[in-house]
């Protein structure tokens, strides 16, 4: 299988094709809807977009060669539910926000699901997310650092990716490991590098030695991606900022010709 998406829904779809191949459920790939391979062939396709009109996966799922195009969108009367041959529509997660929210958590949570794991603790615990006290103040302007591991990169992707977009904030993602090798030399006293999901005591040991506040992630990965939505929506605030709709953001990107070369013709 090969999934795709873009923005958020990209990151939710390095998640799941972590977890399904781990999981035993067979190869699985995952691709910017822009950048997927077309020639490939694949036994099925998994195009996720909130709006369902996003152009790059609209046109991935119009050229690629798979035995089953499938797709789960937030708006079931959509281009890309119609190009699939089969939809999944989460109609209550087509939140109104800019910022995907809830429509990530909840496709996630759907996957998840789907392959048979048992989410009442992470349920549980992404109550727990909504209510337990802030782990970073929402002041000044600090350097966020997420770091993750198999499918918890595609969380500490996304969790950059809301820092960045609903408070402007500096924020990074790696592959837990991957960070000793260069990114680390950004760390010190401004940075909160944050784990999702258990990570290796000997980099932690590195980082806190670079003066960084070192966040454990404690809860269900997803359950801790909402927690940092409530950060991204706290430090919005803080600086006056809408975090629902960001600067040049739209809830969807659909492209015209003139669009797709910055408007130069």
């Amino acid at each position: 299988m090969a999934v795709v998406g873009c923005g958020t829904s990209l990151y939710v779809a390095q998640a799941y094709a972590s977890l399904r191949e781990s999981t035993g459920a067979g190869e699985t790939d995952a691709f910017p809807a822009s950048e997927a391979p077309l020639g490939r062939r694949y036994d099925a396709v998994l195009a996720l977009s909130r709006s369902g009109t996003t152009t790059e996966t609209l046109r991935f799922l119009e050229a690629v060669r798979a035995g089953r195009r499938l797709a789960i969108v937030g708006d079931p009367a959509t281009p890309i539910a119609d190009a699939a041959d089969e939809a999944v529509a989460l109609e209550f997660a087509d939140e109104r926000s800019v910022v995907q929210t809830r429509f990530a958590t909840s496709t996630l949570a759907f996957l998840r699901a789907g392959l048979g794991q048992d989410l009442e603790v992470a349920i549980a615990q992404g109550a727990r997310a909504l209510e337990e006290p802030l782990r970073v103040a929402p002041a000044g302007d600090p350097h966020f650092v997420f770091l993750g591991t198999g499918w918890t990169v595609g969380l500490a992707n996304e969790a950059a990716l809301k820092l960045r977009e609903a408070a402007r904030a500096f924020a990074e993602s790696y592959p837990a490991m991957e960070y000793r090798h260069g990114p680390i030399s950004l760390a010190g006293p401004g940075s909160v590098v944050w784990t999702l999901g258990e990570l290796d005591e000997d980099l932690l040991r590195d980082v806190a030695a670079t003066g960084a506040t070192v966040i454990r992630g404690t809860l269900d990965p997803m359950a801790e991606l909402v927690h940092v939505h409530r950060v991204a929506l706290a430090l919005a605030e803080a600086r006056g900022l809408d975090p629902d709709h960001p600067d040049h953001l739209t809830r969807s990107v659909v492209l015209t010709p003139s669009s797709e070369t910055g408007g130069i013709r």
